[in-house]
């Protein structure tokens, strides 16, 4: 090998490994722009890593973020300010809101993908985490935020609901609901 070989090798993985992920996608955009052959081995790569949907796992991944939210934060936040008052129950409620949020993101991504099965094992797993961080957490902060880990099990249902098309699945869900969470199943005209 030249040494002028070795030179680019060198600077190819200084370079790759200088690529954040902002940089990636720009640069797989351009390259699939470019060559169509890519654009769908790129595709079948995405759809093939985001079927590998894990009901466990995401209950896993949503227990775990509402057990980390700290009550000094929702203290720290609320109460007496220049603008007014801020409830500490209300301020718990949009936490919990908050930390739900980004898996309706994914959710409805898989929903736009027209992954149906992945998006009602999705759902599934965040109604589990969910029900798993109310029956189970020892976190103080769930003291503040009474009843939300309810109301949003509900609210998830719902925004998954929304854009299922299958009766079947909606079916489906219902009835792992009604066996898998008691107490909190879904009422019938939803």
């Amino acid at each position: 090998m030249t040494e002028k070989k070795k030179k680019n090798t060198k600077k190819e993985i200084n370079i790759l490994d200088k690529i954040n992920a902002d940089d990636g996608l720009a640069i797989l955009k351009m390259l699939a722009k470019e060559d169509t052959s890519l654009l769908k081995r790129i595709e079948d790569a995405a759809l093939e890593y985001f079927s590998e949907v894990e009901v466990e796992d995401i209950a896993d991944e949503v227990f775990y973020e509402l057990d980390s939210l700290e009550v000094e934060d929702v203290w720290d936040q609320s109460g007496s300010t220049r603008y007014g008052y801020v409830d500490p129950n209300e301020k718990a409620w949009e936490m919990l809101e908050d930390a739900i949020e980004s898996y309706l993101v994914e959710l409805k991504k898989y929903q736009e993908l027209e992954m149906e099965e992945e998006a009602k094992k999705y759902c599934m797993g965040i109604l589990k985490g969910i029900y798993k961080f109310e029956k189970e957490s020892k976190n103080e902060f769930k003291d503040w935020a009474t009843d939300a880990p309810g109301d949003n099990f509900e609210r998830v249902f719902d925004k998954w609901k929304e854009r299922c098309t299958n009766p079947n699945d909606i079916k489906e869900m219902k009835e792992f609901v009604k066996k898998n969470f008691p107490g909190w199943e879904i009422p019938e005209d939803k």
